[in-house]
């Protein structure tokens, strides 16, 4: 049974999961750091699979799925210094399993792939995946695992980021839910605004994507960093698995081993 570092490198975060044939055995989550070296990487590494027994000498293959350039190729030269196997990266000439019926399929993120591949798999199409991350990716999955486009809106962060840093006056919360819409404070109003608004945008959205994609209802399910926090509250998204990229992603290398 052979062990695998699954890799998610994102704008804002790098989720890393650590495999033992096809059990994922840990997870973590780290800021993501575009400058960072392959050593630097690798002592990060090495003490986070310290915690489950492992180390990267003891890992047979890494997957990476990258929207960041530089470290890319950083994951590429820590898998060619400290690692058995080399690294496969996502991307064009990888072998999926998934058709992309957009216009320009070179466009498509390693992410969404994976989302499309692992959501298909564990649930069966038609399937939305709502992928809460530095955006908000709608992922539209068909009945036969074809991916058949979707959206994006800026995720909940940014947005509260940019409201910040623009209103003089207004001050940061912590992005939790209020008791009640109808603020009593500023704070309170400042989280209603932003959380409920943002409910809001989700489930108009999923609305017109589930109109279109009709007519077997698909299952929506929600996956990323802030998943947990806003999918109890907005109506239509049935499940959260915060694993499902990363469950692509060994898929994914399953196809190209």
């Amino acid at each position: 049974m052979g062990t695998l570092l699954a890799i998610d490198a994102g704008n804002t975060n790098v989720v890393i999961g650590a495999y033992r044939g096809p059990e994922l055995v840990a997870t973590w989550r780290t800021a993501t750091d575009h400058d960072r070296t392959e050593d630097e990487l690798a002592v990060t590494l090495d003490a986070l699979l310290g915690q489950e027994d492992l180390s990267l000498e003891a890992m047979d293959a890494l997957v990476l799925g990258s929207v960041v350039p530089p470290l890319t190729q950083a994951f590429v030269r820590l898998a060619d210094r400290y690692m058995p196997g080399k690294a496969v990266v996502i991307g064009p000439g990888v072998k999926t399993g998934v058709r992309l019926r957009v216009d320009n399929p070179s466009e498509v993120g390693a992410d969404r792939i994976a989302n499309t591949l692992a959501a298909h798999r564990r649930y069966g199409g038609p399937a939305i995946v709502v992928d809460f991350g530095t955006t908000t990716n709608f992922d539209i999955v068909s009945a036969e695992g074809a991916f058949l486009g979707g959206a994006f809106a800026p995720g909940l962060e940014v947005s509260a980021e940019s409201l910040f840093g623009r209103a003089a006056r207004l001050f940061r919360v912590p992005l939790t839910p209020p008791a009640n819409a109808i603020g009593k404070n500023t704070a309170d109003c400042i989280r209603s605004g932003i959380v409920f608004g943002y409910v809001g945008l989700v489930e108009g959205l999923l609305v017109r994507l589930i109109a279109e994609l009709g007519p077997t209802k698909p299952h929506v399910l929600a996956t990323g960093g802030l998943a947990a926090t806003i999918a109890p509250l907005a109506k239509g998204i049935e499940r959260v698995d915060e694993d499902l990229t990363l469950e692509g992603l060994r898929l994914l290398w399953e196809l190209n081993a």
